[in-house]
């Protein structure tokens, strides 16, 4: 007897699950993430500048509007500040202080600066590392121990400058009693301190020059002087001009260099010789409490000055690089 067995139809296979919910949750979280996420990574230093950058600008406009005093009545008078601004011979002093101690200060520096960063920039020259390390030194330096020994070399009695100009003939200098020895002597501060850091930022620019330009040129015949006129001075033109905008901004708010070269005298010197505009500004915004309002707009002053200047410099630098 045969048995015959009967194959029982297959179970049908259980729904798939619904995934629709799901994926849609996905494509919604990825597409936040791509549309908010990079504002949330920027938003910190928003947050930061706002606290500390923003608002400080906001509020110094705010108090120039102002007769303020720091412990006493806060009375709105409008551009008064201003208008005495105009016709405050003290103001107009610091500025002329500041130009001069940034001419003295900017100019020398930039070129020195092109000149290191160029030497630097050499393919002979030995133990670079070295050189690039050393430059960079009176940058990390503090600037009081800075004024400290600059003070003892510009001396009136025992100052080594003095000394080395007795050789020549020249009478001993009051440094810190006329404008021009002033300017000079905190001028040789600032240059010695930050011709460095401008050399490195300088020698990074000309890194970035392809070496192919060189090698092209040198098969052409050209010398290294026709190379850097001809190759590195218009390449590196962009890195320039940040040096320039850079260097300006620091010149306008020159303030603790001169400050400890007459020992703390925030009027700089017995008749304001080399009283800069950021030492005015702290003389009626922060020593005299009652015109911080004053303050304020010498404040507000510099920044206008800061932006007219380095808009000036942008378009000579860009227009000379051409």
């Amino acid at each position: 007897m045969s048995l015959s067995a009967t194959t029982a139809p297959p179970s049908p296979a259980p729904p798939p699950p619904d995934v629709t919910p799901r994926r849609r949750r996905g494509y919604l979280l990825n597409r936040l993430d791509l549309k908010y996420s990079p504002y949330l990574y920027i938003a910190p230093f928003f947050l930061i500048f706002g606290a500390f950058g923003l608002y400080p600008m906001l509020r110094t406009a705010w108090m120039s509007l102002h007769d303020w005093d720091m412990i006493g009545d806060h009375t709105f008078i409008g551009l008064d500040n201003y208008t005495e601004l105009a016709s405050d011979e003290y103001f107009w002093n610091a500025l002329v202080n500041t130009f001069g101690m940034f001419a003295l200060s900017t100019i020398p520096q930039l070129l020195l600066a092109l000149f290191l960063a160029n030497l630097l920039n050499r393919t002979f020259l030995r133990a670079k590392t070295f050189f690039r390390m050393a430059i960079f030194v009176p940058n990390v330096v503090s600037v009081a121990a800075v004024a400290i020994v600059f003070g003892m070399l510009f001396q009136r009695e025992f100052g080594l400058f003095n000394w080395l100009l007795s050789f020549v003939g020249v009478d001993q200098i009051d440094w810190d009693g006329n404008r021009w020895s002033s300017w000079t002597a905190i001028a040789t501060m600032v240059n010695w301190r930050w011709t460095g850091y401008n050399t490195l930022i300088l020698l990074a620019g000309m890194q970035a020059i392809p070496k192919d330009l060189y090698e092209a040129a040198a098969i052409d015949g050209a010398s290294q002087w026709r190379q850097f006129w001809q190759i590195t001075l218009p390449m590196l033109k962009p890195t320039f001009i940040f040096v320039v905008i850079l260097s300006t901004i620091g010149g306008m708010q020159l303030f603790t260099e001169p400050l400890l070269f007459g020992n703390g005298n925030i009027i700089g010197g017995n008749q304001r010789e080399f009283q800069t505009l950021a030492m005015y500004m702290y003389e009626k915004g922060i020593t005299n409490l009652n015109t911080a309002g004053y303050g304020a707009a010498v404040a507000w002053a510099i920044f206008m000055i800061i932006v007219l200047v380095s808009l000036i410099n942008f378009l000579l630098v860009r227009r000379t690089a051409k």
